[in-house]
């Protein structure tokens, strides 16, 4: 699996509920996650990645990566 660069999306949505397309390209953001993935179903996507994006850049291993 190849690594994804989020930096846009962790500078645009610092603290905020993004929901995202296959492609990573932001659907929708609240402060809410509730909200955020109502907006992104009204918009007509089925199964949104919901992601909170963190306040501060932490660095992240995921477990795919052990």
């Amino acid at each position: 699996m190849k690594p994804i660069d989020l930096t846009q999306i962790y500078e645009n949505y610092k603290g905020m509920w993004v929901t995202l397309t296959e492609n990573h390209k932001v659907i929708s953001a609240h402060k809410t996650a509730q909200t955020a993935y109502q907006e992104a179903i009204k918009k007509g996507y089925k199964r949104p990645r919901l992601l909170k994006v963190p306040r501060e850049n932490l660095p992240f291993i995921g477990a795919h990566s052990l």
